[in-house]
């Protein structure tokens, strides 16, 4: 049984990477882990409580199937995460420890998000012994490889628009846009000739 290890700077870039694989992942017996490294609370917008994307992630993440003990978040200052670099490598070497996953899925190291960059690159440093997939996140990717392909069913992407769903603070952004998420996964599947995929960068496997 594989032990996958999904981390996302912001609570939400894992679903956005990866909801796909995920749903699928699980269905098919792997343990799934999930860690957020900040919960990015000074990007809601006014008015909201500061554990909203909090809560949230525990809803999207459920939806794919992750049980509530397999999600951590932690709280890095968004956009500063250049200068916590030495203490994010710590969490993720604790995080390599206590769960001994076989799969990573990070970040592209060709994201031009400075959080993002960072933990792409941070990952990499990390986890030597284990097989690195990065996610595709389109509008903060100028150049990605689509050297992998995770063919995926229609239940899978529609879990993954249903958890995607659960971001409501974050229904203005363009990325969570429903009709994106769906031709995405169509235009991926297209290029294996049919149904529907996630695209992945091979770091190591």
């Amino acid at each position: 049984m594989n032990k996958i290890l999904v981390i996302a700077p912001h609570t939400d870039d894992g679903e956005i990477g990866c909801g796909g694989l995920i749903a699928h992942a699980i269905e098919q017996g792997s343990k799934v882990h999930y860690i957020a490294f900040s919960n990015a609370y000074v990007s809601l917008p006014d008015g909201l409580p500061e554990d909203t994307l909090i809560k949230e992630v525990y809803s999207a993440t459920s939806v794919l199937g992750i049980p509530k003990e397999n999600l951590t978040i932690y709280d890095f200052p968004v956009r500063n995460f250049p200068t916590y670099r030495q203490n994010i490598l710590q969490n993720m070497i604790e995080l390599r420890s206590s769960i001994q996953p076989t799969i990573i899925l990070c970040p592209s190291l060709n994201d031009v998000h400075q959080d993002h960059s960072t933990i792409a690159h941070e990952a990499i440093r990390c986890f030597k012994k284990q097989s690195i997939l990065c996610y595709e996140e389109p509008w903060n990717n100028i150049n990605f490889s689509t050297n992998s392909f995770i063919r995926l069913e229609k239940r899978h992407i529609d879990l993954k628009v249903e958890a995607l769903k659960c971001y409501h603070s974050q229904s203005h952004r363009s990325y969570l846009n429903e009709n994106s998420v769906r031709a995405l996964a169509t235009t991926r599947g297209t290029q294996l000739e049919g149904g529907y995929a996630e695209s992945f960068e091979v770091i190591r496997w």
